[in-house]
């Protein structure tokens, strides 16, 4: 995925913080955070912009520059460029995916961190277990998720063959080959044993012998271990290797699901999971964010049941918005912080483009909410809260995208009918004769009073909504009056009507009616 170039100071340069890095953002002189990420990782960025920002960078002092930098475009101008600013540069593959890339650093980086907070622990580390077992069995090895993403691999040499590249790049196998393995069971015999199965070479789809494993835990299949062939055979014990590797593989892969690694966890805290105070200023140094100034907290979630909004892609376009952008995961949503946005109009763009792709590419359709600004880091929990409640009942326009200052009285409005609704003393028992009248004489009186209500009175507007002559609508509505016994010209009969209303036609509504 990745080879070193430069390396100005040596190859043992302490990486321990990673951002994504776009063009815009290497021309915008000064605006970085308080802390300048140690890894750059530069998306999009052409040779030409990478050479002038080392040029850049050369100039300014140490503290203010990144020790090292990945990127795709690494010509010899770069090169020089690099090692005249003292940054190390790592080349990265041209078909490597971006958000492959960052979540295997921010394991690695992970893993490193828990290594050095408990080193007396036995190593459960991916990519080191990935190691052994190729050393151990004999082949080359990678470790994969219940979803087919690769988690750790080990060293590859040139009998690796195309399958192994591609996914190790972020990119999807042969279909071919897929399709093979479909046909043969083997996906199904992962799912259903935890027996070694060996996949035969392919040579028409030029893909190599493997051996897999199923990744097994309480909740059934977390991953797979695949061990391809290379120049020479498997070791004769390579299949009690892949067994043992996958029950150490099944304790780290549940362990790292059950905990959230201490950034996430910090991150968490900081959008007021957990319950409990937050040590700001410990919390702002240890993300590397400034304590104070505005902010913006986007919260995002499913446009229906049964899915959650993807983490890792959310991550990687929010990082490339702004270095310093924080994404937590609660439940099936998900939440953004952009530190230093008060411009609602700009926030609210971008949210509407994430929306937009998220839905085009990868038939996600998500609802957002923004709460902006938000007054320092102390306030991220409450803005949460606040979006929160307009993601819960909210009515959203066309584009699913609003702020919580748009939002204010859909609300308020609906939390008022929650709390009548929560109460069943509070309910008007005349609506329900309204609506036992409708039923029992085939009428539509109690929607054609809505209606009358929301229009204020106005007959004619109230009629053409509801496609009905204004002397149909008008005996419908002095109807009503006449069955549940209100004074329709009284300003308090009109409110609680109008209030009691809503709440039967959300209670039918919630109901499939």
């Amino acid at each position: 995925m990745v080879g070193l170039l430069e390396a100005p100071h040596g190859d043992l340069v302490e990486v321990a913080t990673a951002a994504l890095v776009e063009g815009a953002d290497l021309a915008a002189d000064g605006d970085w955070p308080a802390a300048v990420p140690d890894l750059h990782l530069h998306v999009g960025v052409g040779a030409a912009e990478a050479e002038r920002w080392f040029a850049d960078l050369a100039r300014r002092a140490p503290r203010d520059r990144p020790r090292a930098v990945m990127a795709k475009s690494v010509g010899a101008g770069v090169r020089t460029a690099a090692r005249a600013a003292g940054v190390a540069l790592v080349a990265v593959h041209p078909l490597a995916r971006w958000d492959s890339v960052l979540p295997v650093v921010h394991r690695l980086l992970d893993g490193s961190r828990r290594q050095a907070a408990a080193p007396d622990l036995a190593a459960t580390d991916l990519f080191d277990l990935a190691r052994i077992v190729a050393r151990d069995a004999g082949g080359m090895v990678s470790i994969e998720d219940a979803q087919s993403r690769v988690l750790a691999y080990s060293a590859s040499d040139a009998s690796a063959d195309e399958l192994r590249r591609l996914s190790i790049l972020g990119r999807q196998g042969p279909r071919d080959y897929l399709r093979a393995l479909r046909e043969w069971g083997v996906f199904d015999r992962i799912r259903a044993s935890d027996e070694v199965i060996d996949v035969p070479a392919h040579p028409e789809l030029r893909t190599e012998r493997r051996l897999v494993v199923g990744i097994r835990g309480q909740a059934g299949v977390l991953g797979s271990i695949w061990l391809q062939q290379g120049d020479r055979p498997f070791s004769p014990d390579a299949e009690e290797v892949l067994r043992g590797a996958a029950a150490i593989a099944a304790h780290a892969i549940a362990r790292s699901l059950a905990a959230p690694s201490t950034e996430a966890a910090q991150v968490q805290r900081l959008f007021g999971a957990g319950g409990g105070g937050v040590d700001v200023p410990s919390l702002a140094a240890a993300l590397h964010l400034p304590q104070t100034g505005a902010a913006a907290v986007i919260g995002l979630a499913p446009h229906g049941p049964g899915s959650a909004v993807p983490g890792s892609s959310l991550r990687l376009l929010a990082s490339a918005l702004r270095p310093d952008a924080l994404v937590t995961a609660l439940g099936e949503r998900a939440y953004v912080l952009l530190p230093g946005y008060t411009s609602a109009a700009a926030v609210t763009a971008w949210t509407r483009r994430l929306v937009a792709e998220f839905e085009t590419r990868r038939a996600c359709v998500l609802r957002a909410a923004i709460a902006l600004p938000v007054p320092d880091l102390g306030a991220v929990a409450a803005a949460r809260t606040e979006v929160d409640r307009v993601l819960d009942g909210a009515a959203f326009p066309a584009d699913r995208v609003t702020t919580l200052a748009e939002s204010r009285t859909a609300v308020l409005l609906g939390e008022v009918l929650d709390l009548v609704a929560e109460h069943p003393e509070l309910r008007d028992p005349r609506v329900d004769a309204l609506t036992a009248h409708d039923r029992d004489h085939g009428a539509n009186l109690a929607r054609s009073t809505a209606v009358f209500l929301a229009h204020h009175g106005d007959v004619r507007a109230a009629a053409t909504a509801l496609a009905v002559h204004p002397n149909t609508l008008r005996y419908r509505v002095r109807r009503a009056a006449e069955v549940i016994g209100v004074d329709l010209t009284d300003p308090a009969d009109r409110l609680l009507l109008e209030l009691q209303l809503a709440l039967r036609d959300r209670t039918w509504l919630s109901r499939g009616r």
